[in-house]
């Protein structure tokens, strides 16, 4: 029914920058929340950013240097992930929470997660 398709991970050194896109396809009705989460192996996953109609969130490790954004027109979300750590090493993954159909509650959807590795 509803897709999201991340990219934009890959290589990047300490201190360096990317930026990554999550597009949302399928029947949607309305995007209530998109976000990021991101999971090391190993470790829970964790918040990273969000935002709804109320504001942004973003997970204490990231404030200041995180910014996320979104276009409604696209069903779209973006990561500019500045000044990145190695501790940063993870899978992020596009999360959104979706109205598919009218009458009925949204539901909560995830991407495949894409590659970020922090390393020199």
């Amino acid at each position: 029914q509803v897709q999201l398709a991340e990219s934009g991970g890959g290589l990047v050194q300490p201190g360096g920058s990317l930026r990554l896109s999550c597009a949302a396809s399928g029947i949607i009705v309305k995007i209530n929340a998109m976000g990021w989460y991101r999971q090391a192996p190993g470790k829970q996953r964790e918040l990273v950013a969000v935002t709804t109609l109320g504001g942004t969130t973003y997970g204490d490790p990231v404030k200041g240097r995180f910014t996320i954004s979104r276009d409604n027109a696209k069903n779209a979300t973006y990561l500019q992930m500045n000044s990145l750590e190695p501790e940063e090493t993870a899978v992020y993954y596009c999360n959104a929470d979706i109205l598919t159909a009218r009458g009925m509650r949204s539901k909560d959807f995830w991407g495949q997660g894409t590659q970020v590795t922090v390393a020199s």
